[in-house]
């Protein structure tokens, strides 16, 4: 899944990337570019942690998410570059200053949004603005009609379409345009360094609860440093801070939570892993993200929760105590199953 970092200019979101990724890139003037930089992040996960503690597997394995930090836009906006490129990810990350630009100007982070979030109805308001004239006039879909006008209504009103609530079948029938106002999307503050352990402003926070979206607060230079000091003193820095972990770590979880995946646990002494699988997923289309064989022949899915296995310190202990559950092909799994699947070769 990947996710796009988007930004005004001053808004520290290539530094932002470079924390999350490790990665050095240019920033301001010299970082404007007009291609995407991609990487790849894992996800912190306390619970392939702990399972590793029981086994000590030779190799493990976390979730991953791709970030592309997307081309810069003009001063006072974004250009059709930038809409374009935004098209192409699963789910968008604005990156908002949160500190005094160069310039002196200081934080509108709350404007920033709005600005972001108009030019995104604009721009999918140009694309069902044409499509319905086009099957206004050949009149060959009128069910793809009437939504796209439903759609163009919401629109006219400046209301994105993540907040229409829109079913499963409507999403398909409309995933070729590729909203940008219908993509997951997740606010992340940029501030000082001397505001790192102060709460998000209530406005900020009242305007990412009103429209239903996440919000993360960072310092991008911090999270830089933290990335790149000795695991052994990150501890000590971070306290001095007033944090318990990395805000890079709340961050990368939060992107996970919001393209809406879970993590089912395959484990034993070869490999502990987290697999990412969206949510509501039935158990043999979960088997097929190992191998599209296990999927072909699931006869069924035993399965544990993660806590009980480390409760309990094995998986033979599980199943005398009664916390083994062999599920079927309706198996919906839920996030932190521990799960060994039986197929037919």
């Amino acid at each position: 899944m990947k996710i796009g970092l988007v930004g005004m200019p001053e808004s520290g979101k290539s530094t932002v990337f470079g924390a999350l990724t490790g990665f050095e890139v240019a920033t301001g003037y010299e970082g404007r570019s007009s291609k995407a930089n991609v990487g790849v992040v894992k996800v912190p996960d306390s619970r392939v942690d702990a399972m590793c503690s029981l086994y000590d597997p030779k190799k493990t394995t976390y979730a991953e998410i791709t970030f592309r930090d997307l081309p810069g836009g003009r001063e006072d906006s974004l250009d059709r570059a930038v809409l374009n490129a935004m098209r192409e990810v699963d789910a968008l990350c604005q990156v908002l200053r949160g500190f005094e630009s160069a310039s002196g100007e200081p934080p509108a982070a709350l404007d920033e949004i709005i600005e972001l979030e108009t030019e995104c109805i604009l721009a999918d308001l140009q694309i069902v603005e044409d499509r319905v004239a086009r099957l206004r006039k050949d009149r060959s879909d009128p069910r793809e009609l009437e939504l796209l006008e439903r759609l163009q209504s919401a629109l006219e009103a400046e209301t994105p379409l993540r907040s229409i609530g829109l079913g499963e079948e409507e999403i398909r029938l409309i995933s070729g345009y590729a909203f940008l106002t219908l993509k997951p999307l997740l606010l992340a503050l940029n501030v000082p360094e001397d505001s790192v352990a102060e709460p998000v402003p209530d406005d900020l926070t009242e305007a990412a609860a009103e429209r239903g979206l996440g919000l993360v607060a960072l310092s991008g230079p911090v999270e830089m440093d933290i990335a790149q000091m000795p695991e052994e003193e990150q501890s000590e820095f971070l306290e001095s801070l007033g944090l318990e972990e990395p805000a890079s770590h709340r961050f990368i979880r939060a992107a996970f939570d919001l393209i809406d995946l879970i993590s089912m646990l395959t484990v034993g002494p070869d490999e502990c892993r987290a697999w990412p699988v969206p949510r509501g997923t039935p158990a043999p289309r979960a088997a097929g993200k190992i191998h599209s064989d296990i999927e072909r022949g699931f006869i069924r899915a035993e399965v544990i929760h993660w806590e009980d296995l480390l409760a309990l310190g094995s998986e033979s202990k599980c199943r005398e105590a009664g916390k083994l559950r062999v599920e079927g092909k309706d198996y919906v799994v839920q996030d932190g199953d521990v799960i060994h699947f039986r197929f037919n070769v």
